[in-house]
C-alpha cells in the first residue's frame, strides 16, 4: 500500500502553548523528554508544547521541520511481565530551530511570555564553559553559553520579573548535570561583566532567586532508528515516517528539587507523576544514581565474563539460564542491593526492573559489548559493593569477587570451549599487563599484580582489602580446574 507523507496536513497534531525550549533533537530526548511531555499533555492539564533548538551547527532540524516535527516512538521490551511492542505518534513538538541559522527567532523565544521550561542533551561534553564565547556572538558556540544569552535577553524583556524564571533541566548523562551547568553560567555572568553594565548586579541575582536548576538521572536505552524494521513499521502507521525512534519500555527521570524551589512547587508545575509515569521529584538525585551504578551496571559488569566465557553470547540467555540466571540474582539480591541506603522495597522493585529490561525479548544484547573496558568499570560499579559489603557484613561478597576473577581469566584471551575467540578490549597498558601476569603460569601472581595495579583501582587492593586476594586466587584456580560454567555452581 501507499505509505502517505508525515506532516501536520496528513495526520492531527495539537496545539499546546511553547513553554519548554529544548536543546537537542536527537534520538534520546525524542524518545524519553517529548514522549514525557506527549503523555503529561494526554493525561493532564500540563497544556505544552516544546521548541527544539539545534545545539550544534549540524543537526536534523530540517528533518524535524519536513514532518511538521511529527515522528513515532516505537516502545519494546517487557514491563510487570508482559512484552511490550507499542507505536505512538509525538505531536508534542511545535517546531524546531536552528540558532546559526536563525538566530534571531531563537533569542525571540527568550521574550515569549509562557516559557517556562528548558530541557537538554547536548552530550557529556555539551556542558562546558568556553572563554572564548562573547555575549554579542550569534549564537555563542557552548551550550550554557547561549543559555545564557537567552536568560539574560529574558530579564531585559520582563525586566527582571520574578515570575518569569525558567526552570531548567539538563538531561545529561553527567552526575549532578544541573550543578555543572549553573557553575558554567555563573562563570559566563562573570565572563560578560562589563557587557552587562549596571545590569550585571540585578541579572545575576535575577537569576540566583527567580531560575531554578534541577539536576536529573535519565534511564532508558534507546537504540534509535530502527534500520531493520523500518519498511514494516512504515506499513504499520500507513505514514512514510523517516524519524521513527525504537526505545526499550522502561523509563526512569529522577529530578532533584533546586535548591531555591519546594518538591511540592515542582511537582504542581510538573505534573508528571499525576500521569503516572515513573518520573521521581527527589530532594537528592544521588541515591538514585548509585542505585543505578550498583544496580544496572554493577550486575551487567560481572555478568559479562561469566556468560561469555560458560558459552552464553546474549545477555536475556544469561539471565534465562538456570546457572547463570542464579548468579545474577545473588549478585543483585544477596550483594550489591545490601550495601544501599535507599528503602529495601524500592530497591527490591528496582532490581526486578532491572532483570526485567536484561530480558528484553526484542534486543539481543551482546555480552562482549559490555566487555570493553572491564577494569575500570568494577573499579566504578562494582569495587564500592565489595568494600561496604565486607564491612556491613564481615565477610567479602562471593558473587562480586567471582565476577572479578571471570574479568580477570577472560582478559587471559585464547578460545572458549566451542572454539569461539576470546578477544578482550581495554587500554593498552592494561591488555600488556594481563598479558606478561598470565604468561607466568602463577595464579598468585596474576591475583597479586592485577590488585596491585594502581592504574586501574587508585590504590593496592591487596592492601586494603583484606583476604581479596586469596579469594580472587582460589576462584582463579576454579575456574582454570573446573571450567566457568562448573566453576560458577560452587558459589551458588
Amino acid at each position: 500500500m501507499a505509505l502517505k507523507a508525515l506532516n501536520a496536513r496528513t495526520a492531527p497534531k495539537s496545539h499546546a502553548p511553547e513553554r519548554i525550549i529544548q536543546f537537542g533533537e536527537g534520538n534520546f530526548l525524542r524518545c524519553f523528554v517529548d514522549w514525557i511531555v506527549y503523555n503529561m499533555n494526554q493525561k493532564t492539564d500540563f497544556n505544552s508544547s516544546v521548541v527544539v533548538v539545534q545545539p550544534i551547527e549540524r543537526g536534523m532540524v530540517d528533518w524535524l521541520n519536513g514532518q511538521d516535527c511529527l515522528y513515532h516512538v516505537n516502545l519494546q521490551g517487557r514491563l510487570n511481565g508482559e512484552k511490550v511492542n507499542s507505536l505512538t505518534r509525538i505531536d508534542c513538538i511545535s517546531r524546531a530551530l536552528n540558532p546559526y541559522s536563525q538566530n534571531q527567532a531563537f533569542m525571540a523565544l527568550a521574550e515569549q511570555p509562557e516559557i517556562r521550561f528548558v530541557i537538554s542533551n547536548t552530550t557529556e561534553a555539551g556542558i562546558a564553559f568556553d572563554p572564548e564565547c562573547k555575549l554579542a556572538d550569534a549564537p555563542a558556540s557552548s551550550y550554557p553559553g547561549k543559555l545564557t544569552q537567552l536568560l539574560y535577553r529574558r530579564f531585559k524583556t520582563f525586566d527582571g520579573a520574578a515570575d518569569k524564571g525558567l526552570i531548567i533541566m539538563p538531561c545529561e548523562l553527567i552526575f549532578l548535570n544541573g550543578h555543572h551547568l549553573k557553575d558554567c553560567i555563573y562563570k559566563y555572568i562573570e565572563l560578560w561583566k562589563e557587557d552587562f553594565g549596571a545590569d550585571y548586579t540585578a541579572f545575576k541575582e535575577w537569576f540566583t532567586q527567580h531560575n531554578y536548576v534541577c539536576a536529573t538521572l535519565v534511564d532508558r536505552i534507546v537504540p534509535g532508528f530502527p534500520r531493520k524494521e523500518i519498511a514494516e513499521i512504515q506499513q504499520k502507521v500507513c505514514y512514510a515516517d523517516n524519524l521513527v525512534v525504537q526505545g526499550e519500555a522502561f523509563h526512569l527521570w529522577v529530578i532533584e528539587k533546586p535548591e531555591n524551589m519546594d518538591i511540592d512547587v515542582l511537582k504542581a508545575e510538573f505534573p508528571a507523576e499525576k500521569a503516572g509515569l515513573n518520573v521521581l521529584i527527589a530532594p537528592s538525585e544521588k541515591p538514585y544514581h548509585e542505585r543505578k551504578v550498583t544496580l544496572l551496571n554493577g550486575p551487567h559488569t560481572v555478568l559479562s565474563p561469566v556468560a561469555y566465557l560458560s558459552g552464553i553470547n546474549i545477555v536475556r540467555d544469561a539471565c534465562n539460564d538456570e546457572v547463570v540466571g542464579k548468579y545474577i540474582h545473588k549478585v543483585q539480591f544477596d550483594e550489591l542491593m545490601q550495601t544501599l541506603n535507599l528503602p529495601m522495597e524500592e530497591l527490591q522493585q528496582f532490581a526486578a526492573d532491572v532483570l526485567e529490561r536484561f530480558n528484553n525479548p526484542y534486543v539481543d544484547h551482546q555480552v562482549t559489548s559490555i566487555m570493553l573496558n572491564s577494569f575500570p568499570k568494577y573499579e566504578t560499579r562494582d569495587l564500592p559493593g565489595v568494600k561496604v559489603y565486607l564491612q556491613r557484613k564481615g565477610e567479602l561478597p562471593k558473587g562480586l569477587v567471582f565476577g572479578l576473577a571471570a574479568i580477570i581469566t577472560y582478559y587471559k584471551g585464547g578460545t572458549r570451549v566451542d572454539g569461539a575467540p576470546i578477544e578482550p578490549n581495554d587500554a593498552p597498558e592494561i591488555m600488556q599487563m594481563l598479558q606478561g601476569l598470565w604468561e607466568t603460569g602463577d595464579t598468585q601472581k596474576v591475583a597479586e599484580g592485577v590488585l596491585a595495579a594502581e592504574n586501574i583501582w587508585k590504590e593496592d587492593l591487596n592492601k586494603t582489602v583484606p583476604g581479596l586476594t586469596a579469594l580472587v586466587k582460589q576462584y582463579l584456580d576454579l575456574i582454570q580446574e573446573k571450567g566457568m560454567y562448573e566453576a560458577v555452581k560452587t558459589i551458588l
